[in-house]
């Protein structure tokens, strides 16, 4: 095929980040971390302020009413420049989230500074950055005149921390702004052919090798699922795979990502209130291929190859009928009993490919059922899979802010995934346990013996709520932070 590019209408914007030993002659303000003590607030000490200046502000700060409670915002002025002090909270109860949440509250404190100075990263550089970085995004959308302002800080020189750390989280943070980009574009841009092209050309440029199956492809491969999820929209399904392989690669993990670019349920169509927001029903597969775009700047030592399966869910006179019997790549059948259940019919192609690379591990993530956000909310993720493996993937993601939970997989849906008419039903029309049933059929596609984990992000990726520490509304670019570290450990097995 040939070589096509196209860039995604609108990006969101963060601020420039440096790391330095020192403050920077000209800034516009400091922003600096208040604890809340027993006896009154504390401002430890840092490169930013010395002893006499600290006690200067910190005798501000105290006279305006600061306590330093956690994501509390205070504005002082000192000499000819302004600190901004933000809350940490209990210093016994400090952790890296409470520094991750701070900063994301005190980014949007910031709008329309130039240059903001920083000795947040003495409690944690890391989750300084990233939260500064993630509270700081701002998506403005595709508009008829430019945006003279976003309103956000432009520049945030953090000082002193250890170098390697600094560019490990900015990567980090760059990759989930990445993926919010992909999820917050419209679907009238990001179809499957121009979601290809942008994932193609970010490939490329990293590095990493990528491979992308038409509809012709598809067809003479025998993906079936992606084709009958597909063949009822005009703008025909894709397969891209994308592969991270580093010489010293002791390890191979396999990534799915869903990626349905709109999903408007086929058939069985959905209610039309707020459906605009199933453009992000490719929250999956954007964190994939953010992840694997930042394992290889990163450099990472394991190899990595993704499958993701791109198809846009419409009801024309194409489209794929309740009881139509497909045939999946790999040759298992299935009865589609609910079209609205089209995640897993294209995941199942891709996992059973996926599994034919032999990998050690196999992460797959999935905006995939209502039922996730009925038995754990908006904000935390289920985890299916292999009993150790999706174990440690559920504590990883908690460990990091993105909260995870372990489910199980349920003995009575053995039963229930049975069809009279073919190997197995994508649904089993019941509201009992519809998590665990998708994650039970997507089983059905990996082989014996890999360790795997499945994601369930249905509510996590996508914040229709109020904006809450560093998680702006909409596009959030779970689980890419937990993808990123999880692969940082596997490369260390």
């Amino acid at each position: 095929m040939a070589k096509t590019t196209i860039t995604l209408p609108a990006r969101g914007t963060t601020p420039a980040v440096e790391l330095a030993k020192k403050a920077p002659k000209k800034t516009d303000a400091l922003l600096v971390p208040l604890l809340c003590g027993e006896n009154g607030p504390e401002l430890p000490t840092s490169a930013l302020l010395d002893d006499a200046a600290s006690r200067q502000v910190l005798a501000h700060l105290t006279a305006v009413g600061a306590k330093g409670k956690a994501n509390e915002i205070t504005r002082v002025p000192f000499e000819e420049i302004s600190v901004i002090a933000v809350g940490l909270g209990d210093p016994e109860e400090l952790d890296d989230e409470t520094v991750r949440r701070a900063a994301g509250c005190a980014a949007r404190s910031l709008k329309g500074l130039g240059t903001v100075a920083t000795s947040l990263g003495v409690f944690g550089l890391a989750p300084a950055v990233e939260g500064l970085i993630l509270g700081a995004y701002h998506y403005r959308g595709i508009r008829s005149e430019e945006e003279k302002d976003n309103g956000g800080v432009e520049k945030l020189v953090f000082v002193a921390g250890e170098k390697k750390e600094f560019e490990t989280a900015v990567t980090t943070a760059e990759a989930v702004a990445f993926a919010r980009d992909l999820v917050n574009t419209p679907s009238s841009h990001l179809y499957p052919e121009s979601y290809a092209a942008v994932l193609s050309d970010a490939a490329r440029e990293a590095g990493v090798k990528v491979e992308v199956l038409d509809e012709q492809d598809l067809e003479k491969q025998g993906f079936g699922g992606i084709l009958a999820v597909g063949r009822g929209s005009a703008r025909a399904p894709r397969l891209v795979r994308l592969t991270w392989a580093p010489r010293k690669a002791a390890k191979a993990v396999a990534m799915v990502g869903k990626g349905i670019t709109f999903d408007t349920g086929g058939i069985s169509l959905k209610p039309g209130a707020n459906m605009e927001n199933m453009i992000s029903d490719m929250g999956g597969s954007a964190a994939v291929a953010a992840t694997v775009l930042a394992a290889a700047k990163l450099k990472l030592p394991v190899r990595i190859t993704a499958t993701l399966p791109l198809a846009e869910n419409m009801p024309d006179g194409l489209a794929t009928r309740p009881g139509d019997v497909i045939t999946h790549y790999g040759g298992t059948t299935s009865e589609i009993i609910n079209t609205d259940a089209e995640g897993r019919i294209v995941l199942a192609d891709a996992l059973a490919r996926a599994s034919e690379d032999n990998p050690d591990y196999l992460l797959e993530v999935a905006t995939l059922t209502g039922a996730q956000m009925i038995a754990l909310g908006t904000r935390t993720t289920g985890v299916m899979g292999s009993d150790e493996f999706r174990d440690r993937v559920a504590e990883v993601g908690r460990s990091l802010g993105e909260p995870a939970w372990a489910m199980p997989l349920l003995e009575e849906h053995e039963e229930t995934i049975k069809s009279p008419t073919a190997d197995i039903r994508n649904v089993d029309n019941t509201r009992w346990g519809g998590m665990e049933y998708a994650g039970l059929y997507l089983s059905k596609f990996i082989d014996e013996g890999i360790e795997w984990a499945h994601l369930d992000i249905a509510g996590p990726s996508f914040n229709s709520g109020s904006v809450h520490g560093y998680t702006p509304k909409r596009a959030t670019g779970v689980p890419v932070r937990t993808f990123l570290s999880l692969l940082a450990d596997i490369a260390g097995e």
